[in-house]
């Protein structure tokens, strides 16, 4: 947190170096100590301030400045810093300006010049001053801040990628804080989301990459040449980087997003092997992000790979920023995402009240409000016993009959266990209302095809699941569902691939193409759990060893 301020402003230079000295050779241990030579600049220097989210303790003004008055300039600055105390310099004909101050703006003091010696004159009028000031004083955030609107889906897509990013930040709602509207307003407005940085430095509506680049997340490749690329960084992404950088492979794991993938978004995750108490999802990806950096694995953030060919033994892989990079090996491993709902209504209202997973920097604000579930995997009920600490009720739909076909049983009993919690079994939605946020839903009785409409606050939707694996439609063999097929999976009948240009068969975890290899939830045939992602990643690396031995 940087000190809080003293600011200082008079037009004469030596008598603003006079305040300027006396006031550092005393307070500067504690305080940063700030001048200026108009008022001008000095409400200037406080809107720079604002911006970076400084605290303001005392602001020194002479009365006597050209265009703008020191009563005039402190009455502006209260306008950002409504707390910080107050001291008028004046000469002995400004008395009944210094009092008409007090009136009107409320100065703390005034102080005639010359005020020598400061020891006796100045400083115990500043000590008690600043006193009085740290006594009430809130300190601003010192870090990322994003101004914007609850019900905007671009503000909930900023803060999402920051979370899932692990960056701390705070939130500005310019709907409902006249601090985020007068921060806004320091800046000349502009399209929200703003995203401020701790630098000073604020970026209007910025894309993923663009915050991704200034919150100093790594979105450039070291290198030209890897031996191992690793598109995804979900948990089976994870597992190869470990394990590929701590045997020795020089390995780059690119993901578009945030690592952990779904499994990042869980709230919490109880039947991972070595946890006993159970750990957050996000609280996993960390773990293992931490540890693969620190093997050696180079990780790339907010970046996509946007396409993928083959020249003789080696891959090309091109990145959206328009870097290409060769390898040797390639691992996909980018996962699912979850499907989307197609009923009337819901495009108006995605981003603000419909939610897709579990969206977790929103939960906090629908506390006290009914919120819907859709969804009856693992992944719904994690969010179900998420949302129930702060919402109303939750109500689960679930479109099969059972839970127990979908969902493990701890998780089925700790729902059981929640009073808010409801679960609709044969249940679907058909419509959405509202504009611009969520209001109700209509949800249909599959058995008997009855309709209802139920207020809602908010929605979180968890319904299956679709490959992320266009990229590589033309490269590789997939099943008709999207999944990539591998090893045994691509000879049905014993038969290797057409197209197939060795003599070997293709390895448990290979592609149609041989180096590029799969794992996780984007394999076809894969379970979805952790656990399995991250064994078939780290699996792959012994794959990828005995392919380089053989080119």
């Amino acid at each position: 947190m940087a000190k809080p301020a003293i600011l200082c402003v008079d037009d004469e230079p030596e008598v603003a170096a006079a305040v300027e000295r006396d006031i550092r050779s005393r307070y500067r241990a504690e305080y940063r100590v700030v001048s200026a030579t108009s008022g001008a600049d000095a409400l200037e220097t406080v809107k720079e301030l604002k911006r970076r989210g400084d605290a303001v303790a005392l602001l020194i003004a002479d009365q006597r400045m050209p265009d703008m008055t020191g009563t005039e300039f402190l009455a502006a600055a209260m306008e950002l810093y409504p707390e910080a105390r107050k001291i008028l310099l004046t000469a002995y004909a400004d008395t009944e300006a210094a009092i008409e101050s007090i009136n009107t703006i409320g100065l703390d003091h005034y102080l005639m010049k010359p005020w020598e010696p400061p020891e006796q004159l100045l400083y115990p009028l500043v000590d008690d001053l600043l006193a009085a000031w740290r006594a009430t004083a809130v300190i601003p955030y010192d870090g990322i801040r994003v101004a914007g609107a609850l019900w905007s889906a671009k503000s909930h897509d900023i803060k999402d990628f920051l979370a899932r990013n692990r960056l701390p930040y705070q939130w500005l709602d310019v709907d409902r804080s006249a601090d985020a509207e007068q921060l806004v307003a320091s800046i000349g407005g502009g399209e929200l989301p703003i995203v401020f940085f701790p630098d000073g430095t604020w970026v209007s509506n910025p894309s993923e990459s663009d915050v991704a680049a200034r919150a100093g997340l790594h979105t450039r490749a070291d290198h030209p040449y890897y031996d191992l690329v690793i598109v995804g960084g979900g948990p089976a992404g994870l597992g190869a980087a470990v394990y590929g950088a701590s045997e020795g492979m020089r390995t780059l794991m690119v993901e578009r997003a945030a690592t952990g993938g779904q499994a990042g978004t869980s709230s919490r995750i109880e039947n991972y092997l070595g946890f006993p108490s159970g750990l957050s999802g996000a609280d996993l990806a960390k773990r293992a992000t931490d540890q693969a950096t620190r093997l050696g694995a180079e990780i790339l953030n907010a970046v996509e790979v946007t396409q993928i060919r083959v020249e003789d033994s080696h891959k090309v892989v091109l990145l959206s920023d328009g870097t290409e990079i060769t390898c040797k090996a390639i691992l996909l491993a980018m996962g699912v995402a979850t499907r989307k709902l197609e009923v009337p209504g819901i495009e108006r209202v995605t981003g603000a009240g419909v939610y897709y997973g579990a969206a977790l920097t929103e939960a906090p604000n629908y506390r006290g409000q009914p919120v819907f579930v859709v969804g009856g995997a693992n992944s719904a009920g994690q969010g179900a016993m998420l949302f129930s600490r702060y919402a109303s009720t939750v109500t689960m739909l679930v479109r099969s009959s059972s839970l127990e076909k979908s969902m493990s049983q701890y998780l089925i009993d700790q729902i059981g266990a929640m009073p808010n919690i409801d679960v609709w079994m044969r249940r679907e939605v058909t419509a959405v209302h509202g504009d611009p946020q969520l209001e109700a839903v209509t949800v249909m009785n599959r058995d008997t095809g009855e309709e209802e409409t139920f207020d809602a606050a908010a929605m979180f939707i968890f319904i299956g699941q679709r490959p992320h694996t266009d990229l590589v439609a033309d490269l590789v063999v997939r099943h008709p569902s999207g999944f990539v097929l591998t090893g045994p999976d691509l000879m049905p009948k014993g038969k290797r691939p057409d197209g197939w240009p060795l003599r070997r068969e293709p390895m448990y975890l290979e592609t149609s193409v041989p180096g590029i290899f799969a794992a996780g939830d984007c394999r076809y045939g894969s379970v979805n759990r952790v656990a399995t992602a991250v064994g078939q990643g780290s699996m792959s690396v012994t794959f990828v060893h005995r392919y380089l031995d053989t080119t």
